[in-house]
């Protein structure tokens, strides 16, 4: 350590804070000791997850299986000499103990029997548990223990059953445990925290919301969740805008969500009160005239009757139209987003029935358009805008919904930098010669990072920006325009065809023609110049999600030799048949990077009955031949820089800049 000779004032003060934290010497350099004996621990597992899109059996089973890597520590632990099938039903047992330790006690003819059980899982548990928390400290896996029974977890896992001394006691807690009837609590605490500890951060790259039953459910889990960013997808902004009480946004997630029968989530998952909007619907429009507007039902997983499918499919067409009303009124008050010609209701011949789509005449599928003024298409009837004033009033003071968005905005982003990984939901928009697209917004041009950049800023506005202010208008116009404008980072396509994929026949107009990028990103020099705008180096990765890898017509999710992972499989029902898998997730521990394949999972009564897996195969992005440490890693650089901080301080203490303070301890 060099003799500090001179110091600046502004180190000084620095400095000076800092001592508040460290008031001598020796708290200074027990900091340093510690820091750097945690740079030298194995880097945690990081895992990540996207496009769930309200799958929750899967998102759960997912999660408490880390996408294999318990099965791969039970494995290890139990070794081959221990039956497949044991093996299987102890990974069941430790991703839901809650659900599993019931069947298993009813196999059981004698008390004798179980208890015998009960002691061998306790012990296989601990091996387990011992296993994941070999890369933590001592104190990290003391705070993550159960109040409850901690001491007795921590006493085992630091066990030393070679130690013979401790032989009785040792056998002597476990023998307790049974014998006073815990063996049940010790059980499920034990698996909750081998699947706490087994993965240290969790990424989700965007598309929580839409299609599947439960992204309320998905929420609640992330919400309980440790370490957890995310990564906005176009399904998710959408939804922060309802929240925020944009009227655009929520016609765009009410259409949505009847368009997949999913109404049910709204109503008993947030609150939302969909009564009025359903008068309406039945006063204007007739059972005969929304065959083509029926929901998507799913029957193998809900049962629906015809009643609610039909109430579904006329609450469909009615809040599609206030929809269409509104993003006419949008795309006139934003000439920035470039959506000039897809205000569709102003180019209806309503007498002839024919819509003008960019030069060229189509017979609608669909011409009964009770509540539109052909003078005036988009202007919005008393009855309209009292139900847009009922449903903006649900949205906002829908207590759960608040309390999720206000949770992606806490810890969401449009994009995110970490580790040597960049990770966004959708694309970066470029031009067909490959270089990054430009566009303008309130008279400023922005690209590349600048661009996200700025989508990020401004989707905060929507949300944040001062009640009834131009600002917040103006962000919550964002957040519908990231949804589905051309050039939003979120969405990457040149038009979202909702109206032509409903109104006209001709399927050469549902094409939603994806960005250059897409063109691009299989190509490993473009994977670099991205990486380079973000300021990282050649080896890092881009992790990617939003476009489903179609795997079944022989894509790979790896692209740019390596630079860039799409782990997008469609975990999606509706898409499994177009994908012919179940999701993509990718894994980054300190042995490297793996990109993990996953079947359907079918229910999470079958995992617990069955010991049914979602089978997965693991694809090797990146193997270190060496362990990667912490001090390689992000948060140990950050380490190092606090570090290099304290050893200043010894030196200002050492020199007399600074006075050192004894503790209260030290005093006593």
């Amino acid at each position: 350590m060099q003799e500090m000779t001179a110091i600046s004032p502004e180190d000084l003060k620095y400095l000076q804070l800092l001592a508040r934290d460290y008031p001598n010497q020796m708290a200074a350099a027990s900091q340093i000791i510690s820091l750097k004996a945690k740079c030298k621990l194995p880097k945690g597992t990081e895992h990540f997850i996207s496009d769930l899109h309200g799958e929750d059996e899967a998102f759960i089973h997912i999660l408490n299986s880390a996408s294999g890597v318990i099965r791969e520590k039970v494995d290890r632990v139990l070794g081959d000499s221990i039956p497949a099938e044991t093996r299987a039903e102890l990974s069941t047992l430790i991703y839901y103990p809650q659900e599993k330790l019931p069947q298993l006690k009813t196999r059981f003819t004698s008390k004798a029997k179980r208890n015998a059980w009960y002691r061998t899982t306790l012990l296989q548990l601990i091996d387990v548990c011992r296993l994941v928390s070999s890369k933590h400290t001592r104190a990290h896996v003391r705070r993550c223990l159960p109040e409850s029974c901690g001491y007795i977890i921590d006493e085992l896992l630091h066990a030393h059953f070679e130690d013979h001394n401790k032989t009785l006691y040792y056998d002597r807690i476990v023998g307790s445990i049974v014998e006073t009837g815990q063996a049940d609590l010790f059980i499920t605490k034990l698996c909750e925290l081998i699947k706490h500890l087994a993965v240290d951060k969790l990424h989700i790259v965007g598309d929580l919301f839409d299609r599947g039953p439960h992204p309320d459910v998905i929420l609640d889990w992330l919400l309980r969740y440790r370490r957890v960013d995310i990564q906005w997808g176009n399904h998710d902004v959408v939804w922060m805008g309802a929240a925020a009480g944009s009227p655009i946004c929520i016609c765009t997630v009410l259409k949505t969500t009847l368009a997949y029968c999913n109404h049910s989530m709204l109503e008993d998952g947030y609150g939302i009160n969909l009564r009025h909007l359903l008068r309406y619907a039945e006063r204007w429009y007739t059972p005969d005239e929304v065959a083509l507007w029926m929901p998507h039902v799913d029957e193998a997983r809900a049962k629906h009757s015809e009643g609610g499918i039909l109430r579904c499919a006329l609450m469909h067409k009615a809040i599609t139209i206030l929809m269409m009303k509104l993003e006419c009124q949008v795309i006139d008050r934003n000439p920035d987003f470039q959506m000039q010609g897809r205000d569709f209701l102003r180019r209806i011949d309503y007498q002839k029935g024919t819509v003008d789509w960019f030069g060229t005449i189509y017979p609608l599928r669909d011409t009964h358009f009770p509540t539109v003024d052909p003078n005036d298409p988009a202007k919005l009837t008393a009855e309209e805008q009292d139900i847009l004033n009922r449903l903006v009033v649900s949205f906002q003071h829908s207590e759960k919904l608040q309390r999720h968005v206000a949770f992606l905005y806490a810890k969401g982003s449009v994009y995110r930098e970490e580790n040597g990984n960049l990770m966004y939901h959708g694309a970066i928009p470029m031009t067909e010669q490959g270089g990054f697209a430009e566009e303008i917004f309130e008279g400023k041009p922005y690209a590349g990072r600048s661009l996200l950049d700025y989508c990020d800023t401004r989707a905060r506005r929507g949300y944040f920006a001062p009640e009834g202010s131009k600002a917040r208008q103006s962000g919550q116009d964002f957040l519908w325009y990231l949804w589905c404008g051309k050039l939003s980072p979120l969405f990457g396509r040149s038009a979202m065809t909702t109206f032509e994929r409903l109104y006209i026949a001709d399927e050469k107009t549902h094409e939603e023609k994806k960005d250059p990028y897409y063109t691009w990103y299989d190509n490993e020099e473009t994977c670099i110049r991205i990486l380079r705008e973000f300021n990282m180096g050649k080896s890092s990765h881009i992790v990617n999600g939003h476009v489903p890898v179609q795997e079944k017509n022989g894509e790979s999710p790896i692209k740019g030799n390596g630079r860039l992972l799409v782990i997008d499989g469609g975990f999606c029902r509706a898409y499994h048949e177009k994908t012919g898998i179940a999701g993509y997730t990718l894994v980054y521990s300190s042995h490297g990077m793996s990109l993990r394949t996953h079947q359907p999972f079918e229910s999470t009564e079958k995992a617990v009955t069955e010991n049914q897996d979602i089978l997965s195969t693991v694809n090797l992005v990146t193997s270190d031949k060496r362990r990667v440490f912490v001090e390689e890693m992000d948060e140990g650089i950050h380490w190092g820089e606090q570090i290099w901080d304290l050893n200043r301080l010894i030196q200002a203490y050492q020199a007399g800049w600074i006075k050192e303070r004894r503790t209260d301890l030290e005093i006593w």
